[in-house]
């Protein structure tokens, strides 16, 4: 017998709902308001979610989402202040007490949260967790349950759910966590799964193997899906129908293929715009001068050479090698892009090329200068011209720091200037990323997302540098915050020459950006060339994998889309 047959035969749901009443909707918010102390944050959303369908609440950091799954799970803060009915298969839920509530959450309202590397306990073992979930199951005999928890991991996809079961959560990828929460959250058979952001920190062939498992489980099991994400090429490909929020509140709802092919309102045609997979040559102006680089001064020394590097790693005991007879190059004023899945031997190679490790084999030299075998004194002069942009704006940045500091810091270390010019030079670096001195006072903790991010990218330019090594930028980002940090360093690129090392794994983004591509596989170099020979024209099956994982809103909402073309159109051929 299949495991999803032993748990469809051996797991029973909280309630069993009668037919007459599966015609209504499993659940119905209505004229619901959300606030936190005095400031609203949701405000007056209404929405339906059948049975056995899909819905997805999409919109930017900010905008309500959360905090309406929160309100439906009844995992609301101290504090928080929720009106207005929720009513969950004919029960209104809203004012149950938590007594009363709390068999319904997890048994009959599952719940997959957003980042699994911060979800599990990391000093537990996976099964010693999901003996806790398995515990709403109501089966008494231990041996049962967790022999159930494996045909469960089987279920979602894990190979070795034995081995999954006694490892502990740093012993596994990211990926396979994910996998392990939705496990837990579909082990009692619920009737309404919650997903926030489930794949927000996920590779993109890795996200679309989530998002196939949860499309999957849904119809397998029967379960309504709830589904959270700012990307609207995503909730088209897998909700049935859409709800998009601005600010709390509702702007535009509806059949996902009406609301994803003709948006009604200003904010959800915004949306639709900002994602990359579906306008990639938004950018294309910006980007014809790297393009006319790439043409016109073919002959001339690259700004960046990296030849035959390899780099290998001693990890218990044995040799890894995470970058492998590495060879590209980068001439000036373009952005050259390295992505792959992780693993790939993306961070390795920047870490080299910015001299944070020592090559075993090969050569990198920037502007003629190289860089391999000098001591990390000599290399100071270098990192004056060669900058790095960090993944997550959250972390990257000192809270305790003004940004003014935060953005002075680096001349401060090189002594470059006087007192009044380096005030200056903060500014104009603040100015260049569309940011105005009247921030110069705030910490980190009193800006947005986008507006950290640019801080970040200013603190890079005050040392006016020749390159910038930009890891994974917009990754923590929502997608219209992404689209206003790309457009600000596509702009910088164009007025002032500066040469891109661009590490993602989004290879929509990557078209949008990039002008040279190096597609990373297990630290080697699959393919090579420009955006449109990549794009147009993939020759290795793992590059195929990775256009045919970009989510592109044509999947119908609901069900799993088939691989979407992997032709790109207006693509400017390089000769």
């Amino acid at each position: 017998m299949a495991p999803q047959d032993r748990l469809t035969a051996t797991l029973t749901r909280t309630e069993i709902t009668a037919a007459p009443r599966r015609l209504a909707p499993l659940l119905r918010v209505n004229d619901l308001s959300v606030s936190y102390g005095p400031h609203r944050v949701v405000t007056s959303v209404g929405f339906e979610l059948g049975r056995g369908k899909s819905l997805a609440l999409i919109g930017e950091s900010g905008s309500g989402k959360s905090t309406i799954a929160r309100t439906v799970l009844r995992l609301l803060p101290g504090g928080a202040r929720a009106t207005g009915r929720v009513e969950f298969d004919g029960q209104e839920v809203l004012g149950l007490s938590e007594r009363r509530f709390r068999p319904l959450r997890g048994r009959a309202i599952g719940f997959v949260p957003q980042d699994p590397g911060n979800s599990l306990n990391p000093v537990r073992t996976i099964g010693a967790q999901a003996m806790e979930a398995a515990a709403l199951l109501d089966e008494p005999d231990k041996a049962v349950r967790k022999a159930l928890i494996l045909e469960t991991f089987a279920q979602v996809g894990l190979d070795n759910p034995q081995r999954v079961y006694d490892s502990y959560p740093h012993q596994l990828s990211g990926g396979m966590l994910q996998r392990v929460l939705i496990g837990l959250a579909v082990l009692p058979r619920p009737l309404l799964l919650v997903a926030d952001e489930p794949t927000s920190a996920l590779d993109v062939t890795i996200q679309k193997r989530i998002l196939d498992l949860l499309s999957k489980l849904q119809h397998e099991l029967d379960i309504s899906l709830l589904l959270i994400t700012h990307d609207l090429a995503i909730a088209a490909e897998r909700a049935d129908s859409l709800v998009v929020l601005k600010d709390g509140g509702v702007q535009e709802a509806g059949r996902t293929a009406a609301v994803f092919s003709s948006p009604a309102s200003a904010y959800a045609k915004k949306l639709h715009a900002d994602v990359p997979a579906l306008n990639p040559d938004r950018y294309a102006r910006l980007r014809d001068p790297g393009f006319r680089f790439l043409r016109n001064d073919a002959a001339k020394a690259p700004k960046i050479e990296v030849s035959g590097v390899t780099k290998t790693f001693a990890v218990d005991g044995k040799v890894l090698t995470a970058v492998n007879d590495v060879s590209f190059s980068v001439p000036a004023g373009t952005t050259h892009a390295l992505v792959g899945e992780s693993g790939s031997g993306k961070t390795t190679t920047i870490r080299l090329l910015l001299g944070l490790d020592e090559a075993d084999t090969g050569t990198i030299s920037v502007a003629g200068e190289k860089l391999t075998g000098r001591s990390h004194q000599s290399l100071r002069s270098v990192w004056r011209h060669l900058q790095l942009v960090y993944q997550n704006p959250f972390t990257s940045l000192d809270p305790a720091w003004k940004v003014e500091q935060l953005v002075r810091e680096p001349l401060d270390r090189f002594k470059i200037g006087t007192p009044k010019e380096r005030a200056d030079s903060v500014r104009e670096a603040l100015a260049n990323v569309g940011l105005g001195k009247h921030l110069l006072s705030r910490k980190p903790t009193a800006l947005s997302g986008g507006q950290r991010q640019r801080v970040a990218i200013a603190r890079s330019l005050v040392l006016k540098p020749d390159v910038i090594v930009l890891d994974e930028p917009t990754s923590a980002l929502d997608v219209s915050v992404q689209a206003d940090i790309i457009e600000v360093l596509l702009s910088l690129q164009a007025n002032l020459g500066l040469t891109y090392v661009f590490v993602s794994h989004d290879l929509a983004l990557v078209r949008q950006l990039a002008h040279t591509v190096s597609v990373m596989q297990r630290g080697r170099i699959v393919e090579y060339g420009t955006v449109g020979d990549i794009f147009d024209n993939p020759r290795q099956p793992y590059t195929v994998s990775l256009l045919d994982s970009i989510p592109s809103g044509l999947g119908g909402g609901g069900h799993v889309p088939q691989p979407q073309s992997r032709r790109f159109v207006n693509e400017e051929k390089i000769a």
